[in-house]
Protein backbone atom coordinates (compact mmCIF):
# COMPACT_ATOMS: atom_id res chain seq x y z
CA UNK A 1 0.00 0.00 0.00
CA UNK A 2 1.41 3.43 -0.91
CA UNK A 3 2.38 5.69 1.98
CA UNK A 4 0.57 8.96 2.62
CA UNK A 5 1.90 12.22 4.09
CA UNK A 6 1.37 12.83 7.81
CA UNK A 7 2.50 15.18 10.58
CA UNK A 8 5.24 14.11 13.03
CA UNK A 9 5.73 15.75 16.45
CA UNK A 10 9.37 16.59 17.27
CA UNK A 11 10.83 16.63 20.79
CA UNK A 12 11.32 20.09 22.34
CA UNK A 13 13.13 20.87 25.60
CA UNK A 14 13.63 24.18 27.37
CA UNK A 15 11.54 27.08 28.59
CA UNK A 16 10.61 30.65 27.65
CA UNK A 17 13.28 31.90 30.08
CA UNK A 18 16.22 30.11 28.40
CA UNK A 19 14.90 29.17 24.96
CA UNK A 20 14.27 25.80 23.34
CA UNK A 21 16.07 22.97 21.60
CA UNK A 22 14.11 20.86 19.14
CA UNK A 23 15.80 17.62 18.19
CA UNK A 24 15.39 14.48 16.12
CA UNK A 25 17.34 12.56 18.79
CA UNK A 26 14.13 11.18 20.26
CA UNK A 27 12.20 11.06 16.98
CA UNK A 28 11.85 7.32 16.64
CA UNK A 29 8.80 8.09 14.53
CA UNK A 30 10.88 9.40 11.61
CA UNK A 31 10.40 6.41 9.32
CA UNK A 32 13.88 6.37 7.74
CA UNK A 33 17.58 6.84 8.46
CA UNK A 34 18.56 10.43 7.65
CA UNK A 35 21.13 10.68 4.82
CA UNK A 36 20.94 14.37 3.93
CA UNK A 37 19.88 17.63 5.61
CA UNK A 38 19.27 20.86 3.73
CA UNK A 39 17.38 24.10 4.27
CA UNK A 40 15.68 26.64 2.05
CA UNK A 41 15.41 30.31 2.98
CA UNK A 42 14.71 33.71 1.40
CA UNK A 43 11.98 32.31 -0.86
CA UNK A 44 9.70 35.20 -1.85
CA UNK A 45 6.06 34.59 -0.80
CA UNK A 46 4.88 34.90 -4.41
CA UNK A 47 7.11 32.00 -5.52
CA UNK A 48 5.74 28.48 -5.35
CA UNK A 49 8.41 25.81 -4.85
CA UNK A 50 8.36 22.07 -5.16
CA UNK A 51 6.50 20.96 -8.27
CA UNK A 52 8.14 17.56 -8.15
CA UNK A 53 8.01 14.10 -6.62
CA UNK A 54 10.82 11.68 -5.85
CA UNK A 55 10.97 8.09 -7.02
CA UNK A 56 12.72 6.78 -3.89
CA UNK A 57 13.47 9.65 -1.51
CA UNK A 58 11.38 10.12 1.64
CA UNK A 59 11.48 13.49 3.42
CA UNK A 60 10.50 15.21 6.62
CA UNK A 61 9.91 18.94 6.12
CA UNK A 62 10.02 21.38 9.07
CA UNK A 63 9.24 25.12 9.13
CA UNK A 64 12.06 26.42 11.34
CA UNK A 65 10.57 29.92 11.29
CA UNK A 66 7.67 31.47 9.46
CA UNK A 67 5.14 29.14 7.89
CA UNK A 68 4.93 26.86 4.89
CA UNK A 69 1.75 25.80 3.13
CA UNK A 70 2.25 22.39 1.56
CA UNK A 71 -0.01 20.69 -0.96
CA UNK A 72 0.69 16.96 -1.32
CA UNK A 73 -0.62 14.64 -4.02
CA UNK A 74 -0.08 10.87 -4.00
CA UNK A 75 -1.92 10.44 -7.28
CA UNK A 76 -4.87 9.12 -5.29
CA UNK A 77 -5.30 11.77 -2.60
CA UNK A 78 -4.51 15.47 -2.29
CA UNK A 79 -3.96 17.04 1.15
CA UNK A 80 -3.00 20.48 2.42
CA UNK A 81 -0.82 21.12 5.46
CA UNK A 82 0.16 24.33 7.25
CA UNK A 83 3.55 24.02 8.93
CA UNK A 84 3.67 26.82 11.49
CA UNK A 85 6.15 25.80 14.20
CA UNK A 86 9.43 23.88 14.42
CA UNK A 87 8.09 21.19 16.77
CA UNK A 88 6.26 19.52 13.90
CA UNK A 89 7.50 17.90 10.72
CA UNK A 90 5.63 16.74 7.66
CA UNK A 91 6.51 13.25 6.45
CA UNK A 92 6.52 13.16 2.64
CA UNK A 93 6.78 9.63 1.24
CA UNK A 94 8.41 8.70 -2.05
CA UNK A 95 6.10 9.18 -5.03
CA UNK A 96 4.33 12.18 -3.53
CA UNK A 97 4.01 15.39 -5.57
CA UNK A 98 4.50 18.56 -3.51
CA UNK A 99 3.89 22.27 -3.97
CA UNK A 100 5.11 24.71 -1.30
CA UNK A 101 4.35 28.34 -0.43
CA UNK A 102 6.58 30.15 2.07
CA UNK A 103 5.60 33.08 4.27
CA UNK A 104 7.90 36.12 4.35
CA UNK A 105 11.14 35.12 6.09
CA UNK A 106 10.31 31.41 6.35
CA UNK A 107 13.07 28.82 6.55
CA UNK A 108 12.42 25.17 5.70
CA UNK A 109 14.57 22.32 7.00
CA UNK A 110 14.40 19.06 5.08
CA UNK A 111 15.62 15.65 6.28
CA UNK A 112 15.90 13.05 3.52
CA UNK A 113 16.36 9.29 3.26
CA UNK A 114 18.81 9.51 0.32
CA UNK A 115 21.57 11.68 -1.01
CA UNK A 116 20.69 14.02 -3.88
CA UNK A 117 20.30 12.47 -7.31
CA UNK A 118 18.63 14.31 -10.18
CA UNK A 119 17.56 10.90 -11.56
CA UNK A 120 15.30 10.50 -8.48
CA UNK A 121 13.22 13.58 -9.37
CA UNK A 122 9.97 13.55 -11.34
CA UNK A 123 9.42 17.11 -12.52
CA UNK A 124 6.56 16.50 -14.97
CA UNK A 125 3.13 16.21 -13.30
CA UNK A 126 1.60 14.10 -16.11
CA UNK A 127 4.47 11.62 -15.87
CA UNK A 128 4.05 11.52 -12.09
CA UNK A 129 0.35 10.67 -12.44
CA UNK A 130 1.16 7.88 -14.93
CA UNK A 131 3.74 6.37 -12.55
CA UNK A 132 1.49 6.80 -9.49
CA UNK A 133 -1.34 4.96 -11.25
CA UNK A 134 0.84 1.84 -11.37
CA UNK A 135 1.60 1.70 -7.64
CA UNK A 136 -0.24 -1.17 -5.97
CA UNK A 137 -2.85 -0.32 -3.38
Amino acid sequence: MPATPYLIPLHRAGSPEIGYITSTQFAENIPFDIKRVFWTQATPPEVERGHHANLATEEVLVALNGSIKVMTDTGREKQEFDLTHPQQGLYIPAMCWTELRFSEGATALCLTSTNFSEADYIRDYKRFLQLAAHIEL
